[in-house]
């Protein structure tokens, strides 16, 4: 039996500030992404903010890092 996926509060306004901040997606952030996305409980305004990241990503303004952290 799979465990439920359940996003802290407020995690996709964290990650998408320290994506912003670092300009990198490491690893650890792609299964938070991932994790949010499967979860299909999402406001408009995470969803937005996971759209802009991958905007991001599309036009090489953020690096896909094969990191698990960005402190590593």
């Amino acid at each position: 039996m799979k465990a439920p996926i359940r996003l802290l509060p407020g995690a996709i306004a964290d990650l998408f500030a320290q994506v912003s901040h670092s300009g990198r997606v490491t690893l650890a952030d792609q299964y938070g992404l991932m994790a949010a996305l499967l979860e299909d409980s999402l406001t408009e305004e995470e969803r937005a903010s996971i759209d802009r990241l991958l905007y991001a990503c599309r036009r090489r303004k953020m690096r896909i890092v094969d990191e698990l952290s960005v402190l590593s």
